[in-house]
This record gives structure tokens, sequence and C-alpha cells, in this order.
């Protein structure tokens, strides 16, 4: 089947109770129209680079040069968001502006994939963007190769910790010990589905 025509048919997938007792759902979300994941990827670098920028401060306090650092560190992160979404468009323009998942749930966890074909497309791009970055020694652009070539990520409810959902977006993120799972639902199928996974989780915290 031809990636185009797959996309649009598995658009609108309901939840469905497999023979397996496993419930399953394929959601295409328009990577143009919303931005959760850009700006899931931006915090993931911003975090990263927040860490090493708050050591570097420590290391030089009383040192008299905060205001340096702080210029530093705007400038960086104007940067920093230049360089994630100029890749944010290659990738979305690669991915055929969605991004095709399928989720897998039952009363153990929840596994986030991309589809077969969208996977692939992944895989390649982010080994040609870490080789990029290994031939001129960037190791943000290494890292962000690497992140692209993650297609898959699992929650395991007995270790999550933070479940919260926003129904306008049909959107559910799942947290626990440095896995930040984000799940895509219809509106038709949100309530039941957030229901599952608080009901299955036993180390929620307060919602």
């Amino acid at each position: 089947m031809r990636p185009g025509r797959e996309k649009r048919e598995l658009e609108r997938s309901r939840v469905q109770r497999c023979d397996d007792g496993k419930y399953r759902w394929i959601y295409a979300l328009s990577l143009y129209r919303d931005g959760s994941i850009f700006f899931l990827v931006w915090r993931i670098f911003f975090f990263i680079f927040a860490g090493i920028f708050g050591m570097v401060m420590l290391a030089e306090i009383g040192k008299g040069r905060m205001l340096t650092n702080l210029r530093f560190l705007g400038i960086f992160l104007l940067g920093m968001t230049a360089v994630v979404a100029l890749g944010y468009l290659v990738y979305a323009a690669a991915m055929g502006g969605r991004y095709v998942v399928e989720f897998t749930m039952d009363e153990n966890g929840l596994n986030h994939q991309q589809t077969d074909w969208q996977a692939e497309r992944a895989r390649k791009i982010g080994e040609i963007t870490a080789m990029a970055g290994a031939a001129k020694g960037s190791y943000s652009v290494m890292g962000a190769g690497y992140s692209a070539q993650r297609t898959e990520l699992y929650s395991d409810f007995s270790k999550v910790r933070r479940v919260k959902g926003y129904p306008r977006r049909g959107v559910i993120k799942v947290t626990g010990l440095l896995v930040h799972n984000q799940v895509y639902v219809l509106p038709e199928d949100y309530e039941f589905v957030m229901g599952y996974i608080v009901r299955h989780c036993p180390k929620l915290r307060n919602q």
C-alpha cells in the first residue's frame, strides 16, 4: 500500500480490543497544525542545556561573569530554537506532514510506535543527521539524529508517576522515570483511554 493512501485510511482509527486482549488504535497527527512534537523536542534540548549551563554558573560564582553568561544563554536559546525549527520542518516534509503512530495498551502498560513505513523513514533521517553532526563535530546535531531514530516508546504502568490529560487536544501525557509518553486519541475514545490508564497506574501522585 502506498504511504499516502495508508495515512488517509488510518487517520480515524478507533480504539479496538483485539483477540489477544490488548487495545490498539492508530492516530495520525498533522505535524504542521499541531506543535506538540516540536515543543517536546525543544524542551528536551532545553533541559539538557539548562543542566550544563547550571553547572557552569555554579562553577563561576563570584567571578563576575553573570551578565555575560546570561547574554550567552539568550543567544544560545534563539539559535537552538532556529535549529530545532529547521530540523522539524525537514522532518515534517519527509514524513508527508503526518506523524502516524500505533498504540498498544493492556493492563501492564502502553506502547507508542510509529507505523512501519514512517519508522523506516525516521531511522534514515536520523542516520543521515547523526552522520552530518559527527562530520561537523556538532554534538547537538548528532543528538537530534539519534533522537529521530527512536520510533518506539513504552510506558510501564507500574512505574508511571503522573498522568495529565488535555481533552480538547486529545492528548494524554504519561510520565514515569525517564519516560515521557504522549498518547493521542480521538474524542470518542478519550474518556475510556484516560480512565483505563489511571486505573492501572498504582503509583500515581496527586493529579
